[in-house]
């Protein structure tokens, strides 16, 4: 899919913005020069043929769709008028019925991309209000296709349980990493074997993930199958508390994205 529309993205200075632009940039959905970003303190040095601003109403004023990535706390400080227009939020928490009242438009959508579309391979749920047509719709596919992977969910709730499960991107396998890292230099490994170790087990199961596109379960039930050392590791992390850990951890993040939504 290839526009020419102008896209403003509030905090394109940021790590998220940042990773939107050059993602939509380098899939060619926009071209540079049609592209304009806002930021806070110092002006980047990045995207250097876009337009760069301190004034977000003016970013809105001259951008046709309005991408809005900053920090939920900073969102309730922000006034904007988009002036019916598309306006796409990247923030958790934010509902829809406020992104539309705040920012006078019926056109507004919540999409939960992660830090991961550095790399074009974020996966971001999102939905739309009622106001948003099929040709918008089109162009959030698009957008979020270009940073990896994208499905448009049934509900506010999903992006909510979401906002958990995959908008925390890199972090749940670093925590796993560090865990392990942790249990090697304490076994009297070096820390730089252990990183090195870690870091290329995580690296290499995220390609065989991708390349072979199969069920976790099955993944888990082959290992266990085989009865060696590594069903014995699943064992006894599972034994120890595992995936209730990770259950906890996942209603903890959903219970926070309701409230924070419930603050706006």
């Amino acid at each position: 899919m290839s526009v020419s529309l102008r896209i403003g993205i509030i905090g394109g200075g940021g790590w998220l913005g940042g990773a939107i632009a050059g993602s939509i940039i380098d899939a060619g959905l926009v071209d540079s020069r049609d592209l304009c970003l806002s930021y806070r303190g110092e002006q980047p040095h990045r995207f250097p043929n876009s337009s760069w601003t301190s004034d977000n109403q003016a970013l809105a004023n001259r951008s046709e769709v309005i991408i809005l990535s900053v920090r939920p706390g900073d969102w309730h400080g922000l006034t904007l008028d988009a002036g019916g227009k598309l306006v796409i939020s990247v923030m958790a928490g934010i509902r829809l019925d406020a992104l539309s009242e705040r920012h006078n438009t019926g056109r507004v959508v919540r999409a939960l991309p992660n830090a991961a579309a550095e790399v074009t391979r974020s996966y971001t749920p999102w939905i739309g209000a009622s106001g948003v047509t099929a040709d918008d719709r089109a162009l959030v596919g698009a957008i979020f296709e270009a940073c990896g992977l994208q499905d448009e969910v049934a509900s506010e709730s999903d992006i909510d349980y979401l906002t958990g499960l995959s908008g925390s991107g890199p972090a749940f396998p670093a925590l796993l990493a560090a865990a392990m890292m942790s249990d090697a230099v304490a076994y009297g490994l070096s820390t730089e074997i252990a990183r090195r170790a870690v870091n290329t087990v995580l690296v290499g199961a995220g390609h065989l993930a991708e390349r072979r596109d199969e069920s976790p379960d099955d993944t888990v039930a082959a290992f266990l199958d085989h009865r060696g050392t590594t069903a014995a590791a699943i064992e006894g992390m599972r034994d120890a508390g595992f995936d209730a850990a990770v259950a906890g951890g996942l209603s903890a993040a959903f219970k926070k994205s309701v409230s924070m939504g419930d603050a706006s």
